[in-house]
């Protein structure tokens, strides 16, 4: 073989280990994805958790050449959509946008239909953010120490909407009752937008929510922040306060999303969204759209999002048990 000859099959085998890095096989011979694929999200359309998976999914469809669907299942406490995703043939075309819920309710259920740790593959964390305590303008109190009094005065009167049973947004309710001494009435919604709806409707006093959500209804006045979960001011949000600097001490009340896949995906296949969605993550134009909006991009390795899940299994399950939340 002369050296002209051996250059170019050299070149051609890095050519194609390129191709192999970059290409999963659907164990046909065919290249990863040849149809489109649905990303679960255990919500409904509206919320945060279906803004990331919708950000996300638009870039990897101009990515995979397919579309990229986003499927909303929302109810029981997100056990509907997970349990579908967790079912689901582990062939990569379905997967799921998880969350926060998904560490809580391994301690909130007693027989959850899905186990986390179990049933799923960690892909990616994708985006960490802070819940923000919000009331409608009714509510007299206009910070955390006259909503605290307010709610000490009275027992058991205001209520907060979440985004469900076993959601971020409810146990950061939780949290604040444990460490402020109070008496709050948790009210579920099957998601993160019927919940601000009936608080922009005045139909609940309180909500707790990720901050994409209510950003332009903070803005426009429709409803008043109290407080942000997180231990340093968001810069989507720098006029509300943290709990912390508010007087609730060490208070911190945080949310995630993060894609998970079938237990049984080819690693090939969850390595290549791994990859192409920490690309995404690492965009300028992603990023500054998450950060304005109050979320961090994350990535990561596959590894370190399930070392994070287990931490988080194990914190909420701390929570719930100081909270006295009672198992489902």
């Amino acid at each position: 073989m002369n050296t002209r000859t051996g250059l170019l099959a050299l070149a051609a085998l890095l050519a194609a280990a390129s191709a192999a890095a970059q290409t999963a096989s659907t164990g046909s011979g065919q290249a990863y994805p040849v149809r489109p694929v649905r990303v679960i999200v255990p919500y409904a359309a509206g919320g945060n958790t279906d803004f990331t998976a919708r950000a996300i999914g638009a870039k990897l469809s101009d990515v995979f050449g397919q579309q990229v669907i986003v499927d909303n299942r929302p109810g029981g406490a997100t056990n509907i959509g997970t349990e579908v995703a967790a079912k689901a043939p582990p062939d990569g075309y379905i997967m799921l946008m998880g969350g926060a819920s998904n560490a809580i309710n391994m301690s909130l259920f007693l027989k959850p239909p899905y186990n986390t740790l179990r049933d799923f593959a960690p892909i990616v964390l994708c985006v960490q953010g802070a819940n923000v305590l919000t009331t409608h303008p009714s509510v007299p109190a206009k910070n955390l120490k006259e909503l605290i009094a307010l709610a000490r005065a009275q027992p058991g009167k205001l209520n907060f909407a979440s985004s469900g049973i076993g959601s971020s947004n409810q146990m950061a309710g939780e949290l604040l009752k444990v460490m402020a001494k109070i008496n709050i009435v948790h009210v579920p919604y099957k998601g993160n937008a019927p919940a601000l709806v009936d608080t922009l409707a005045g139909n609940v006093e309180m909500m707790f929510s990720g901050v994409p959500a209510v950003v332009p209804h903070i803005q426009s006045g429709r409803i008043r922040a109290i407080g942000i979960g997180s231990l340093k001011r968001f810069p989507a949000l720098p006029q509300v306060p943290t709990f912390d600097e508010s007087g609730l001490k060490s208070y911190e009340a945080t949310t995630w999303f993060g894609l998970m896949a079938p237990v049984k995906t080819p690693r090939e296949i969850v390595t290549r969204w791994n990859i192409e969605v920490g690309k995404i993550l690492a965009s300028a134009d992603i990023k500054e759209r998450f950060n304005n909006d109050g979320l961090e991009p994350m990535g990561g390795s596959t590894e370190e999002f399930g070392r994070f899940i287990r931490a988080e299994i194990d914190k909420y399950a701390k929570v719930i048990k100081a909270a006295g939340v009672p198992q489902q």
